[in-house]
């Protein structure tokens, strides 16, 4: 990475919003931090030369696995909970937090893309293409991948039947 100085602080961009979705008490505020975590890993890409793998990351988990977040908070109805322990304390520095972070991570990237054309800090180009990216995933790591679906999906069902079992419940 050619800048000390843009790693520690895309680092401490990234550990933040890491705090921010952990002390949050609101689940929606959360995976929202959660997606600016995600964009943050996705502007280390971009830093190390890999664009393709920050497209992925931003598509595969800013999008596709935070919407599924999304979906199983909604769907629980995890979002109501803050209304019942004692309303909105604690949003006002989740605002802040959240608007200084996102400042910070727009700044990084427009620094970043800046310094991408001077001269001197290049780091050489790695095959980071999609058909790269696939050997190495289904030659090296299959097993993995395929542990992390059968975990995503255990996961939904498990979503579906306790939701399915509290709205039995309300309705009795």
């Amino acid at each position: 990475m050619g800048n000390p100085l843009l790693f520690i602080f895309l680092a401490a961009i990234a550990i933040a919003a890491a705090l921010g979705m952990l002390l949050s008490r609101n689940a929606v505020h959360s995976a929202l931090f959660l997606v600016l975590n995600f964009a943050t890993i996705a502007v280390f890409y971009v830093v190390l030369n890999a664009p393709f793998i920050a497209m992925v990351q931003v598509t595969v988990y800013a999008g596709a696995i935070v919407v599924l977040f999304l979906f199983v908070i909604m769907l629980l109805g995890a979002e109501q909970l803050q209304a019942l322990s004692g309303g909105g304390r604690g949003q006002r520095w989740q605002r802040i937090l959240a608007g200084v972070l996102a400042l910070a991570l727009v700044a990084v990237t427009f620094f970043a893309l800046l310094q991408s054309d001077a001269p001197g800090g290049e780091i050489p180009m790695i095959d980071s293409g999609p058909t790269a990216l696939g050997l190495a995933l289904f030659e090296g790591y299959i097993l993995p991948f395929e542990l992390t679906g059968v975990l995503l999906l255990a996961a939904m069902i498990g979503v579906v039947v306790l939701g399915k079992s509290k709205k039995r419940g309300e309705d009795a």
